[in-house]
């Protein structure tokens, strides 16, 4: 199939199959995310039915972000891995993907950046953070059911700083929104502010998940001008001015609600021991929950004993990629270990190039679930229980060896290991 062919194919599965509102945007330039307003399991959807419809081949192992910024680089990588007998310029293309982690933490631990103090500790509670599952089988990074107690009583324990909720669920969310203004005009300079809302509101805002709805947590600033309200994304690594009404709206859709206030000036640096009590509560050494969750999702969709329907499973597992970033947080951790001993620089490397597998074979494994569900193909089964067995093994030598350097970080420390079991 020619370049053309494709690219006129991506729009017929656009505009026929996936029926997108936004093909008034489309050309070769569109960009999928902020054009076309596809999200990343859009993309893998889009990619599926050009798999299926059209027979394209599309190795699991091509299944990366970087290949999906526009319907230019698409079709480049599509008659790439089709048809390799032919050369194609490579594209000149931006990161797609910043390393995303966790909104809440990545807020709190802005403070801790800015006093100089090590914030990466406090990641150790992201890499197997709470998700649900929910009555009909689905994965979910946000519910009713889950809180951050334990990440608000940990930072005050290894940091000094209690984090105030300002927000009222029994209120409405306009009595929240005039909490949250007086508190805005009332806080000092080192006061932060934290709030709960639907990213997915803010189109004009890059964000790489695009989920519908995308509860996410930034820090808000009044400015000069009250029409508009300064937005600190840590997570996404931006900040700046929007209309205030704008993200007011975002702020008051029925997917979200929470807030939090905390005042850096009583920031410190956390203790030895407060960091070994930290590692311990978080580090789950006989299991890989995500993984796991995964595998019970599978097998509910398809054993047809839960009143789950197969064509649901895509639906089931489109949190996967928003969950499975988390595990970036390893990174972190072998960070802190790695300079408190003095270790090597290029076996951190390695290390983090295994973490990033971890990470994009999830990717695959959501393909490949989406399949199963399109195509009720049930030998898919195989191939996918494989990847999930490849996830436990690899996650398991992760956790093995990041014990293995905490161990050695405790006897530096004079500390004492006694409640962690060492990861099998």
């Amino acid at each position: 199939m020619q370049r053309e062919e494709i690219i006129e194919a991506i729009r017929q599965v656009l505009m026929e199959n996936m029926q997108s509102r936004h093909m008034s945007s489309f050309s070769e330039s569109a960009k999928l995310n902020e054009d076309l307003y596809l999200d990343s399991v859009l993309i893998l959807q889009l990619i599926l039915h050009l798999e299926l419809d059209l027979g394209l081949s599309v190795p699991e192992q091509n299944i990366t972000a970087a290949d999906y910024i526009t319907v230019s680089s698409l079709a480049d990588f599509l008659c790439r891995v089709n048809r390799k007998n032919e050369v194609f310029d490579d594209p000149v293309t931006e990161e797609f993907e910043d390393v995303k982690v966790h909104c809440f933490v990545s807020c709190v631990c802005e403070s801790l950046k800015r006093k100089g103090i090590d914030h990466r500790p406090f990641y150790f509670g992201v890499w197997d953070a709470t998700f649900t599952i929910s009555d009909d089988f689905r994965l979910q990074y946000h519910s009713d059911d889950i809180n951050h107690e334990q990440f608000l009583s940990w930072y005050q324990r290894l940091y000094g700083v209690r984090l105030d909720s300002w927000y009222t669920e029994s209120a409405s969310k306009q009595e929240n929104i005039q909490v949250m203004n007086r508190l805005l005009s009332d806080k000092s300079n080192t006061t932060n502010l934290m709030v709960m809302l639907d990213m997915y509101q803010l189109p004009e805002r890059e964000n790489k998940f695009s989920q519908n709805p995308f509860p996410h947590y930034v820090m808000l600033e009044n400015t000069d001008d009250p029409k508009k309200i300064m937005m600190l994304d840590p997570d996404f690594r931006w900040e700046g001015e929007l209309e205030r009404e704008r993200v007011f709206n975002a702020i008051t859709q029925p997917s979200v609600a929470g807030g939090y206030v905390f005042d850096e000036q009583g920031l410190k640096h956390a203790k030895p021991e407060d960091v070994q009590a930290y590692f311990e509560a978080c580090f789950i050494a006989a299991s890989n929950p995500l993984t796991d969750a995964i595998r019970t999702i599978l097998h509910a969709h398809t054993s047809g004993d839960n009143d789950v329907a197969l064509s649901a499973l895509h639906l089931a597992v489109r949190e996967i990629r928003v969950i499975a970033v988390r595990k970036y947080a390893y990174e972190h951790g072998f960070a802190f270990f790695w300079r408190a001993l003095g270790l090597s620089d290029d076996d951190f490397e390695r290390w983090c190039d295994v973490i990033e597998e971890l990470i994009q074979t999830y990717s695959s494994i959501q393909y490949q679930m989406m399949k199963l569900a399109e195509t009720n193909d049930l030998s898919l089964q195989v191939g996918i229980y494989a990847l999930l067995n490849k996830q436990n093994k690899t996650e398991m030598r992760i956790k093995k060896r990041l014990h293995e350097v905490y161990r050695d970080w405790c006897e530096l420390n004079d500390l004492v290991v006694e409640n962690c079991a060492e990861a099998v």
